[in-house]
C-alpha cells in the first residue's frame, strides 16, 4: 500500500461524496498535501465544514485491507484506468443547481477488468424493482444483444430490472458494471449477495463509497449519476410515476448522455414512466439492443451503425 493510497483512502471517508471542496483543495496542492492539512483541520472554512466531524478518524489501512481481502483496488484520477473521457461531462455540469453534480474524489473497485476500458463502451439498463413478465423478457433481451456488440452492461444490482440487467449479461459471459450506493463489502440488497459476487468475478463492482458505508435514500440518488457518467446512454426499461430510474435519466441529460425508453402495454403501471420519458422528456423509443448502440454512438462513441429492420431481430 503506498502512502498516496492511503491519502485517497482517507478522505474518501473524511466527508460525505461527493466533496468538491476536497477536490479543489486535491487540485491545488495534490493528494499528499491535502491529507495532512485535512488531518490538522488547516483548511479552508468550507472545508472544515464537510471535514470537521471525521478528520481525525483515519481507518484508510483498515478499509484498504478489506479491498485486498475482495481483491479490489481503489482508482483515482492518478491511475491509468480513471475514466477521465467518461467522467469530463460533469465539468458542464451547474453545480448550483445540482451539488453532487460532481466527479468522484475516487472509486472502490472489485474485479480485475480495467474500469476505462470496460466502461468505454457501455450502456445503462435500468427500471423499477416492480417489473413485470414483459420487464424481464425486454431486460434480458436487451442485455444479450449488447453483449453480442460487445457492449458492457451497467445498473445499479437492485431487485427488478436491475438484477435481471446483471444475470442476463452474465448467462450470455458478458461484462456488466453494478455501481453500489454503499461500500462494495455491504451487499445490497442482500438477496443479490451471490449476484454480486458473481458480477464481481466477470466484471465490475463499484462505488465511490468507502468499505463499511451502508446503503441509503440520499446515497442512491447520488450513485445514480456515475450510472449514468460510465454509460454511453441511458435506457429505461420499465418505471413506475415515481421511480428511482427516472433520476438516472435525468443524470444522463445533464451530462449530455442520451436516453432511450422501452414503451410497454398502456394498461401496465410498470410502463407508465418509459411512456412520460418518451412523451414528455425526449427519451428515445427503443425498442431492440441496437437502438440501443446507436444511441451510445450518438454521444461521440464508435458503437456501429444505425438500426436497420433487419438488425432488430
Amino acid at each position: 500500500m503506498s502512502s498516496a493510497t492511503a491519502d485517497w483512502a482517507y478522505l474518501s471517508r473524511v466527508s460525505e461524496a461527493p466533496s468538491a471542496e476536497l477536490a479543489a483543495m486535491v487540485s491545488v496542492f495534490g493528494v499528499r498535501e491535502t491529507a495532512a492539512r485535512v488531518r490538522r483541520l488547516d483548511v479552508p472554512d468550507q472545508v472544515r465544514a464537510v471535514v470537521r466531524a471525521r478528520h481525525d478518524v483515519d481507518r484508510s489501512r483498515e478499509d484498504l485491507e478489506i479491498l485486498s481481502r475482495l481483491q479490489g483496488r481503489l482508482v483515482t484520477p492518478d491511475d491509468a484506468e480513471w475514466p477521465h473521457w467518461q467522467f469530463q461531462a460533469f465539468a458542464s455540469v451547474d453545480t448550483k443547481r445540482m451539488p453532487n453534480g460532481r466527479m468522484p474524489l475516487a472509486l472502490w473497485v472489485v474485479g480485475e477488468r480495467s474500469l476505462a476500458e470496460v466502461t468505454s463502451r457501455a450502456a445503462a439498463l435500468v427500471g423499477t424493482r416492480a417489473c413485470s413478465g414483459y420487464g424481464e423478457h425486454v431486460t434480458a433481451e436487451l442485455a444479450a444483444g449488447l453483449t453480442a456488440r460487445e457492449v458492457a452492461v451497467v445498473s445499479g444490482a437492485a431487485f427488478g430490472i436491475d438484477g435481471v440487467a446483471h444475470r442476463a449479461t452474465l448467462a450470455c459471459d458478458g461484462v456488466t458494471v453494478a455501481v453500489l450506493a454503499g461500500g462494495v463489502d455491504v451487499p445490497y440488497p442482500a438477496g443479490h449477495s451471490g449476484l454480486l459476487y458473481r458480477i464481481a468475478r466477470h466484471g465490475l463492482v463499484v462505488s465511490e463509497y468507502p468499505p463499511g458505508v451502508r446503503p441509503a435514500r440520499h446515497r442512491f440518488l447520488t450513485r445514480n449519476r456515475l450510472v449514468a457518467a460510465l454509460s454511453g446512454a441511458t435506457v429505461v426499461v420499465e418505471a413506475g410515476a415515481r421511480s428511482g430510474a427516472a433520476n438516472t435519466a435525468a443524470w444522463a441529460r445533464i451530462l449530455g448522455r442520451p436516453v432511450g425508453a422501452v414503451p410497454g402495454p398502456i394498461t401496465s403501471a410498470a410502463s407508465v414512466g418509459t411512456h412520460v420519458e418518451i412523451a414528455e422528456r425526449g427519451a428515445q423509443l427503443v425498442v431492440c439492443a441496437q437502438d440501443v448502440v446507436a444511441l451510445a454512438g450518438s454521444a461521440g462513441r464508435v458503437y456501429g451503425g444505425a438500426r436497420s429492420p433487419r438488425q432488430c431481430h
